[in-house]
């Protein structure tokens, strides 16, 4: 006689044991940029848990800066964000006049305006094409990536340098602009629009990239503040804080403009917003542009705190002084303390300088807004799936320079 497997299944059926899987994720993995770990806890291909280990960077930004002149912190300041160095630089700046009580002349804050939000549009540019690339749609990442480098083109006409520019200044920039600075400007405004527009009508109503970027990722805008979010990632939850229309700084507030928001958190929206965003920046170009004074200084008028002209330094005792004392000493802002904060490209961007009187700062402490912004990667991804982890990281927008500073 047969035994009855059914009947003896029925009786003697037991749960096999079985445990989450561990696994490891970076940094050596494309997706993690090489500065990110990742250990995961697996149900199958669902995210339990995931330990977000960042560290693999670390440059010892802030000592570096406290052993030199508050001037030679220009080059380390733009390997923060080094997609969109500028913003970095006039961020320090800023920091650094507030300290010294030093206004520079309104022809360079509106030069200092365009090529930070020219830094602005290169970097979101850089993240959507590298989220599009990261889902498999290469081509929209050629198409975004080529007005990029159009955007690097206007830079390194400006500065001399296409990617890490060293081009701020205390008290003002390096160069004035050039001749022809604000008609190429305009002329890519146009392809930039068409590249998105084309990126969008590939897009936005593609299944597969709907599918990847809507309710995946998703952050409250609760969890978002409390973590410390800003910029996008916070943007995208709803919360309508931008440091250029909460707090403003430079002209932000003589220019007229929106603040674009979202509604779930997702990387759907995250995408989105920054597109909206690149053409709010366009708009404070135009604005800037058309406001700018055509001649005048850049920098400002104090041999205390400002490079003298070469031509004063080769030809006048007091000039070879100046430029002498600012060089071997620094600048010596009074002893004190400041915190001086800008919507950098991840979101705030903030600078704790303390003084000592001396030529070299005591203490420079830097709010980088990726490191909150990563912060809140756990909740994003628990829930997900392993195939969500690489849109949900890019959608943060992670730099390696500016979290592991």
């Amino acid at each position: 006689m047969e035994p009855n497997y059914e009947a003896l299944e029925d009786e003697h059926t037991l749960e096999l044991p079985s445990e989450p899987m561990r696994l490891n994720m970076g940094p050596s993995h494309p997706a993690m940029h090489g500065t990110i770990r990742m250990v995961l806890d697996l149900d199958g291909e669902t995210i339990l848990d995931v330990d977000v280990q960042p560290g693999y960077l670390h440059r010892g930004f802030e000592k570096s800066c406290e052993r030199g002149t508050y001037n030679q912190v220009f080059p380390y300041a733009d390997r923060l964000n080094y997609v969109s160095p500028m913003l970095n630089n006039v961020g320090f700046a800023l920091a650094v006049e507030k300290l010294i009580g030093l206004e520079v002349p309104e022809r360079c804050t509106y030069y200092r305006t365009v090529l930070g939000e020219l830094a602005r549009i290169s970097d979101h540019l850089t993240c959507n094409g590298a989220t599009a690339m990261e889902l498999g749609a290469f081509t929209p990442f050629l198409w975004l990536i080529k007005v990029r480098d159009w955007v690097w083109d206007i830079l390194e006409q400006e500065t001399g340098a296409r990617l890490t520019h060293s081009f701020g200044r205390i008290g003002g920039m390096a160069a004035p602009p050039t001749d022809g600075f604000k008609e190429s400007t305009l002329a890519i405004f146009g392809e930039i629009d068409h590249a998105m527009m084309e990126s969008e009508a590939l897009l936005m109503k593609n299944r597969i990239f709907l599918d990847r970027t809507q309710g995946i990722g998703n952050l409250s805008a609760e969890d978002a503040i409390a973590m410390g979010c800003t910029g996008v990632v916070l943007r995208s939850t709803g919360a309508d804080y931008d440091v250029r229309k909460a707090y403003p700084y430079m002209f932000y507030d003589r220019f007229d403009f929106d603040v674009p928001v979202g509604h779930d958190g997702d990387n759907y929206d995250r995408f989105v917003c920054r597109f909206e965003e690149i053409r709010q920046s366009m708009k404070i170009i135009r604005q800037a542009l058309e406001q700018m004074p055509r001649s005048g200084p850049v920098v400002a008028d104090d041999l205390r705190y400002v490079m003298p002209d070469k031509r004063e330094v080769y030809s006048t005792i007091e000039g070879t002084i100046a430029h002498f004392k600012l060089v071997m000493e620094g600048l010596k802002p009074p002893p004190g303390e400041v915190y001086s904060f800008t919507e950098g490209g991840n979101g705030e961007l903030g600078f704790y300088i303390v003084s000592d009187g001396s030529g070299t700062p005591y203490r420079v402490r830097c709010r980088p807004p990726c490191w909150y912004n990563l912060q809140a990667c756990r909740d994003m991804l628990v829930g997900d799936m392993i195939a969500d982890i690489i849109p949900t990281f890019g959608s943060i927008n992670m730099i390696g320079g500016e979290c592991d500073r």
